[in-house]
């Protein structure tokens, strides 16, 4: 009899995700996976930004929305919101200034998720890639 092996992320989480959709279109252009795949970067862009802002050089200097920039993944192209300081210092390390192609992220996000993601858990695997 074979062991079953613990799934990396709790069924209930996959389960919400899925909930409504059709898990063939989940992994489609514009589906869950996409969705994941933004969230993602915009939640690091953001934990960037927070330590950016945390350094004691920045002191006075604040957020200041966002910028719109698309980038161009294995699976196709997302949408991203940028955040912006009043001082335009912040230089993002994930996807830098400029940057519109992001390949292999598809698999920077897997290996994220088998780790157990913490912001500061991604923020260092991230600089390990």
């Amino acid at each position: 009899m074979s062991r079953r092996k613990e799934p990396s992320i709790p069924n209930d989480i996959l389960d919400r995700l899925l909930a409504g959709t059709d898990a063939a279109a989940a992994l489609s252009q514009g589906g869950l996976l996409d969705s994941l795949k933004k969230a993602f970067a915009e939640r690091a862009l953001n934990a960037e930004m927070d330590h950016h802002l945390g350094r004691d050089d920045q002191v006075g200097n604040n957020r200041n929305g966002y910028g719109r920039k698309t980038v161009t993944t294995d699976s196709g192209r997302i949408e991203i919101e940028v955040p912006r300081d009043r001082a335009s210092s912040f230089d993002p390390q994930l996807i830098a200034k400029y940057q519109r192609r992001f390949p292999g992220f598809d698999d920077k996000i897997i290996s994220m998720y088998a780790r157990g993601t913490s912001t500061r858990e991604i923020t260092g695997h991230l600089r390990e890639l």
